[in-house]
């Protein structure tokens, strides 16, 4: 069983949580939830039933893990659940040509898939 994924991503001014775990043999799936405020706006499931007997079954499942997760950070920074996100109370949807929010200074900063790298790889 593969270690899950926790991370906090600032999007236009708010801040989200996005988790990624592996439920094991038992149950062999991959989920991630997208969080705001304690409400999941979306939910990602992956099984990997197909691979269980797989030699190298625990780096397989850590880079679909890894995959799941930036894909749900890659939607949430392209606007995809921005009209949810307006529903659950959060932030309105924004025009796409407004430059988005600054992260506070203790925010880690630069492109999504460098923050999700360096999160990924202090987790080593």
């Amino acid at each position: 069983m593969v270690p899950g994924f926790n991370h906090n991503v600032m999007h236009r001014g708010q801040m989200f949580h996005i988790q990624t775990e592996d439920r094991g043999l038992k149950r062999p799936e991959i989920i991630t939830h997208l969080f705001i405020g304690g409400n999941i706006i979306d939910s990602r499931r992956t099984s990997y039933a197909d691979i269980v007997m797989a030699e190298n079954l625990d780096e397989i499942v850590r880079e679909m893990m890894e995959e799941q997760h930036k894909n749900m950070l890659r939607d949430l920074k392209n606007g995809r659940y921005d009209d949810k996100i307006a529903r659950f109370g959060g932030a309105p949807a924004k025009d796409a040509t407004e430059p988005a929010a600054q992260a506070p200074a203790d925010e880690q900063t630069g492109s999504l898939d460098e923050i999700i790298l360096n999160y990924l790889a202090s987790n080593d």
